[in-house]
């Protein structure tokens, strides 16, 4: 049966929780939101793998509305259940209350003032080279391509700028094998790590200013392993860590920048994503920002409007959910932002706001 889009939001929201979506599982959710807008006669719906795409018929898209479909593994937490202005359950939060919202838009305002285009996608909870909104970039670009693009990612219901960039490295330190009871004759790499932590405990991360908003970089140790048997000096010795960096800096910057705090240590790029500024200084997006109240934050973690950014279109956060909650086993969405953010957009959409 398909979803019905008329029913209150928040219904929708409950219902969309209720269909188990783990990513790499969510063909069975992917199938109803493209019946459900396919009955939308003023929407063109198409489908990529377990993508669904909704243009408005009438005016061509100037404003992407994305967002994925997906959900960590289960913990407990399914079926929905509502208590105390919360609606609690698996992908509540992160980020079936945003796709519930972007439904309701897609369904109820036939005649927006700007052509839109709607993105649900699948895969974004899981490694990048799965990430269906990439696949769609490179099965057509123009696919992002846009005026704005708005993220439904959970943001409290304000409007969060850009994000930060990731980094993944391995730190390498050598050593000689030797047996422990001959330690003399070996060197341990698992020592040799405190000098690694000790530069991570020193670090100050970086606090820059990006088009008006302060981001907070982090550098800190993730992973650590060494070792060979309860009888043996270890030879080698790998610290994993995880760089979150502002987007004033590309990648091959913050790659430098790692580099050079681990001077004199093996340095292996292991994985790498690049931030996206806010472009607050851009009209449309200032714009919409005045249309919403104002109100911008950072945001502090990598999403998909780094996809958005690279490919030349300004993007943002914004979608009911606090994202310090996503993927908890008590996960859960307020009501109220779910209402809040709809009508916003709902508003800015029909030319009201």
């Amino acid at each position: 049966m398909a979803l019905d889009l008329s029913v209150d939001v928040v219904e929708l929201t409950a219902a969309l929780v209720d269909i188990p979506s783990e990513s790499h599982h969510e063909h069975h959710l992917a199938d109803l939101v493209e019946e459900s807008l396919s009955s939308c006669a003023h929407l063109d719906v198409r489908r990529s793998g377990n993508a669904v795409i909704a243009e408005t018929r009438r005016t061509t898209p100037s404003v992407v509305i994305a967002g994925h479909l997906d959900t960590v593994p289960e913990a407990g937490n399914l079926p929905h259940r509502l208590d105390d202005g919360n609606l609690y359950g698996l992908g509540s939060c992160d980020m079936k209350g945003g796709v519930a919202v972007a439904l309701k838009l897609a369904h109820d305002v036939v005649n927006p003032r700007v052509g839109v285009r709607f993105v649900f996608y699948d895969c974004e909870e899981v490694a990048a080279v799965h990430n269906g909104l990439a696949r769609l970039a490179q099965e057509d670009p123009a696919v992002l391509e846009a005026d704005l693009a708005i993220v439904m990612e959970p943001s409290n219901a304000v409007i969060e700028g850009g994000c930060q960039g990731t980094l993944r490295v391995e730190v390498r330190v050598p050593g000689e094998r030797a047996h422990s009871a001959r330690s003399w004759q070996g060197t341990n790499a698992i020592h040799g790590a405190g000098e690694i932590l000790a530069r991570l405990a020193g670090y100050t991360p970086r606090e820059p200013k990006v088009d008006g908003l302060t981001y907070r970089e982090g550098l800190n140790a993730v992973g650590i392993r060494g070792g060979v048997a309860g009888n043996v000096i270890p030879d080698e010795c790998v610290v994993t860590v995880n760089y979150r960096f502002a987007p004033d800096l590309s990648v091959p910057e913050a790659i430098a920048h790692v580099q050079g705090i681990f001077e004199g240590f093996d340095v292996t790029v292991v994985d790498e994503a690049p931030g996206a500024r806010p472009g607050l200084d851009q009209p449309v997006v200032a714009s919409f920002v005045e249309a919403m109240g104002g109100e911008v934050e950072p945001k502090f973690g990598w999403t998909d409007v780094a996809r958005f950014s690279a490919a030349g279109t300004p993007a943002l956060n914004y979608g009911p959910g606090n994202p310090t909650i996503a993927h908890t086993v008590d996960e859960h969405v307020s009501v109220g932002e779910v209402r809040s953010v709809l009508a916003s957009l709902d508003g800015w959409l029909r030319g009201n706001g």
